[in-house]
């Protein structure tokens, strides 16, 4: 069964273990659209998804349940931490593609 977007937003929003106010706060929306979000009662608009991707590190496509790939925020980081995070990726992928 495929994750609605609703629960794809929920579970990005207990996974940083936030409430609906305090991402709507985030966000500059009220907790009642964060809400019929999570409940598919409304759709956010193309704006709010890009928030969205935004406020949880994912890329769009994650979120609207196009792609699989996550994005990491990797600014700030030296050169050297940068490789060690791709090397750590790339030995968790390859460990949970067997």
């Amino acid at each position: 069964m495929t994750e609605s977007l609703g629960e794809r937003i929920k579970r990005l929003r207990k996974s940083k273990n936030k409430t609906q106010e305090q991402v709507a706060t985030m966000l500059h929306l009220n907790r009642k659209a964060i809400s019929s979000y999570e409940h598919n009662e409304r759709e956010p608009s193309l704006e709010t998804i890009v928030l969205l991707a935004r406020y949880f590190h994912v890329t769009t496509d994650f979120l609207l349940g196009v792609g699989r790939s996550r994005s990491i925020n990797a600014s700030g980081l030296t050169e050297k931490e940068y490789l060690l995070i791709k090397e750590l990726v790339s030995v968790m992928s390859d460990k949970n593609k067997k």
